[in-house]
Parts: C-alpha cells; structure tokens; sequence
C-alpha cells in the first residue's frame, strides 16, 4: 500500500495534477507455472494469484480513492479473460481470479461511480501471444482452436491497446461496471465452420 501511495502521489508532482485513466494489467499464477491441476492446487500459490492479479486491483483503487488521486469522471481499465465466466481447464486458479477481479470492477465501480464519475471496466481479451500467455499448457493448440472460431479472428495486442484508449476517452464516458469482450466475435460464436472442418479431418 506505501508503494501505491508513492506512486500515486509522485505521478501526481509530475504530472501536475490529478490522473484521467488508470490500466491495471498484471496476472501471476503459480500454480500454472508449476504445471499443478485445478483439482490439486497449493492454497499458498493460490493466495498469492489473488493477491497479485486481483487484491491489487482493489489496493490501486483504495489508494486513488483515499488520495483523491483520479479526475471526475474518469477511466479505470483492468485486463480480464472470458474464463471468468466459462470453464477452460487449462486456467485453473485464474479463472477464479479473473472472477474476482470482475467482481471488484463492479463494486468498485458503483461506489466510485456515486463518489467522482470514475468508470470502471474490465476488458475480456482474445488469446494473445504474450509471455504470460504462452507459458500457459496447450496455448497454442488454444490459440488456434481461438482463431478459428472468431468471425473476425483473435484481436492483437496493439487492437487490444486501441480499445483500452477508448475506453479512457470522454467518448465512452458513461459505460462503468462492465465486462467487455474484445475478441472478434469468439464469446458469441458457438461453432464455426472452421472448426467443424478441423474435427471432420
């Protein structure tokens, strides 16, 4: 919590003034790294997933919060994936922060909402090759699978930023408390005929 205070009231001096948009993109599991099945977790690594990937999006809240850190009306953005809501075994402890953290963007969301007009989102984004990702078991093979099944295909990192943007513009002003898919199509498609192809051969 000191660190945060920090680094909100040094952004502060630098920049002059209150903050217009905050990004929250951080996500950890131990118990992916360590290959260790949803079903057998470590509770010590799990604790420390939500510590890291979803406790700290509330601590980045309370601070600005407590320090009045933010400008009215605006714009907090946290990374979040679809496993939150749907069963993807290979996830396993994260699917359950990604939950959490969801959850803190809509109750965070109200109170800051009636406080100060600050919105805030959480971004459901489509498999991308980053390093957290890709260490992920079966990545790839999923990435495909993703790829497949996405009118539009998996949106990119850079895409993914350009959304994020928008959300931090005066022109999505009064959109709080929401999970956005930004995936191309790939939360509202069942099957395509892409993939039944592939399951034919």
């Amino acid at each position: 919590m000191e660190d945060l205070t920090k680094l909100y009231t040094e952004s502060m001096d630098v920049l002059g003034g209150k903050i217009d948009f905050v990004l929250h993109s951080i996500g950890m599991s131990v118990n992916i790294r360590k290959n260790i099945p949803y079903t057998e977790l470590n509770y010590d690594f799990y604790n420390k997933g939500i510590d890291v990937s979803a406790l700290s999006f509330h601590k980045m809240l309370a601070t600005a919060y407590k320090l009045d850190a933010l400008n009215e009306h605006a714009s907090v953005v946290a990374l979040s994936y679809i496993a939150a809501q749907q069963a993807y075994p290979f996830y396993t402890d994260m699917a359950d922060i990604k939950a959490m953290l969801e959850s803190i963007a809509r109750t965070f969301g109200y109170h800051y909402g009636k406080h100060k007009k600050v919105r805030i989102n959480t971004v459901s984004q489509s498999p991308t090759k980053t390093t957290a990702g890709s260490g992920i078991k079966g990545f790839s093979e999923f990435y495909d699978f993703a790829e497949a099944q996405s009118p539009l295909g998996n949106a990119s990192a850079d895409d993914c930023a350009n959304f994020c943007v928008s959300l931090f513009s005066d022109l999505t002003k009064m959109i709080t408390m929401q999970n956005l898919y930004h995936d191309g199509g790939y939360s509202t498609t069942g099957v395509s005929q892409e993939q039944l192809n592939m399951i034919s051969k």
